[in-house]
C-alpha cells in the first residue's frame, strides 16, 4: 500500500479503506492517477465532499497528530454551509478532543453565536443547529477517527467488545465500517 496524492490518502489512514468497503469500490492503494480518479469518482457519485476544517497550522514536530498543531487558522465552514445549499450533514472524523474537528467546529459555532442542540449523546454523537442566514438545519455526526491512534478508544467501547466477543476476527476497521455505513448512505 502506498500514499495516494489525494485527500486523506496516507497509507496509515483508514478513511479510504472504510469507504472502499462501504461502497465496494475496489480502490487502488498506490500513488497513481487511477487511484486519484477512483477517489474523485467515489466522492462525485455518492455526493460527498471532503474538507479539512484547518486551513493552516504550525507544528514543532511533523506528524499527523492533532494535538501538535499551533497557530491554527480555521476554514469558514459556516460560510461554506450557507453558500452550498445542498450540504445537510457534516461528518466529523474524530471527536471533541483538543484540536479535533468537532472541537474546532464548536469554536466556529461559538464565534457565530450558534448553539448546537443534542440529538444523540451516545457515540457517534449527533447534534444539529440552524444556520443564521438561510435558517436551514444542519446535522453534525462525530464518528470515531479513522486513524490508528483511535484504535485504543475503539477497543475500550463496550459495543466493540461485545462484537469482538461474538467474533474473534472482528477488528477496529470492521467496527468503523459498521459505524460509518449508516451516515454515508
Amino acid at each position: 500500500m502506498d500514499d495516494v496524492d489525494f485527500c486523506y490518502g496516507s497509507r496509515n489512514g483508514m478513511l479510504w479503506p472504510i469507504l472502499d468497503r462501504i461502497f465496494k469500490l475496489d480502490l487502488k492503494y498506490e500513488n497513481t492517477e487511477l487511484a486519484i480518479k477512483q477517489r474523485k469518482e467515489c466522492l462525485l457519485t455518492n455526493k460527498l465532499a471532503v474538507c479539512d476544517i484547518v486551513a493552516s497550522a504550525e507544528r514543532d514536530k511533523v506528524d499527523a497528530s492533532d494535538l501538535g498543531m499551533q497557530n491554527v487558522q480555521l476554514r469558514d465552514l459556516i460560510g461554506y454551509l450557507e453558500k452550498h445549499k445542498n450540504l445537510k450533514t457534516i461528518l466529523f472524523m474524530g471527536g471533541n478532543s483538543k484540536n479535533g474537528p468537532e472541537y474546532f467546529f464548536r469554536k466556529l459555532l461559538k464565534a457565530a453565536n450558534l448553539k448546537p442542540e443534542v440529538v444523540s449523546d451516545t457515540v457517534p454523537r449527533i447534534y444539529q443547529f440552524k444556520l443564521p442566514q438561510t435558517k436551514r438545519t444542519i446535522k453534525t455526526v462525530s464518528l470515531t477517527a479513522p486513524s490508528g491512534a483511535a484504535n485504543r478508544a475503539v477497543g475500550s467501547m463496550e459495543s466493540y467488545k461485545a462484537m469482538k466477543d461474538k467474533n474473534p476476527n472482528f477488528n477496529t476497521l470492521d467496527f468503523r465500517v459498521l459505524q460509518y455505513r449508516d451516515f454515508f448512505y
